[in-house]
């Protein structure tokens, strides 16, 4: 089975705003991010359970899927035949993402 990943508005701003900074900011593999995410992306679709479980304390059966080269990470819960991305977050930052607006 081949699942569908949707990603809301705000996940397509978070996309476009980290493409556009890794771009500016990383001229020598200034197409790195897109193409890692594509491959995450092409990854989950295959098997939306490679990522390692993320608890959350309003947000029941979040996961998330580290890109390696870049250091995001994909957040995303799956339902049926699809795969909901929550948020895309460096995983540089301390913290995880604020999910509480998908609970």
């Amino acid at each position: 089975m081949t699942f569908i990943v949707v990603t809301p508005p705000e996940v397509e701003e978070e996309i476009r705003a980290i493409d556009s900074w890794w771009r500016e900011n990383r001229p020598a593999s200034p197409d790195l991010f897109t193409e890692e995410l594509a491959s995450g992306f092409d990854l989950l679709r295959g098997a939306p359970g490679i990522g390692r479980r993320y608890r959350h304390p309003d947000v029941p059966n979040v996961r998330r899927l580290l890109l390696r080269s870049t250091r995001f990470h994909i957040y995303y819960t799956v339902r049926d035949d699809a795969i909901f991305v929550l948020a895309l977050w460096s995983a540089l930052r301390g913290t995880g993402p604020d999910l509480t607006s998908f609970s």
